[in-house]
């Protein structure tokens, strides 16, 4: 029995000894993997800084580039408004200078008109024969009708009926 325990004595202690170099190289390993570990935690806390840093330096930009785009617009958008303001004084003259073209056509006509109301209606006749058609009946339109009928007498026929068509549209 003391064999068996001597044995049984013996085994416990180099099992013991082993179980002991065990946990020692456990020990040994888990520090090496703890420094790694604590590496790589500084460098992914080196990272998230970096990060933070393009975060708020981006964001920063950001504002920036938007402040620039809020000018630009603001801009465009008083650009614009002279530009429909302008165009509105444009049309406005436009409008203006129709009107006053328009007049000094009626006048002129009528000056015309009186001009061939004042004429024989021989001479009138022969000069509106060598007119263009349209100018023709517009001198016509303005004159009254007894003397339009004096005039297309003394005309040619066919010019005469010509001119007589083109009054009646």
């Amino acid at each position: 029995m003391l064999k068996v325990f001597l044995l049984f004595f013996t085994l416990s202690s180099l099992y013991g000894l082993q179980t002991s170099d065990k946990l020692y190289e456990c020990t040994e390993i888990f520090k090496e993997r703890k420094s790694e570990l604590l590496v790589e935690l500084e460098r992914i806390d080196e990272q998230k800084q970096a990060l933070s840093a393009l975060k708020s330096a981006t964001e920063e930009l950001l504002r920036k580039k938007e402040a620039v785009l809020a000018q630009k617009e603001e801009a465009v958008d008083s650009k614009l408004s002279e530009v429909r303001e302008k165009e509105s004084a444009i049309k406005e003259m436009l409008a203006k200078n129709e009107a006053l073209l328009k007049e000094l056509k009626e006048t002129k006509m009528s000056k015309i008109a009186q001009t061939f109301a004042k004429m024989k209606a021989g001479a009138a006749a022969n000069i509106l024969t060598d007119m263009d058609k349209n100018k023709a009946v517009s001198i016509l339109q303005s004159l009254k009708p007894k003397v339009v009928g004096k005039i297309l007498s003394k005309m040619d026929a066919k010019k005469a009926s010509e001119l007589t068509a083109l009054l009646s549209k």
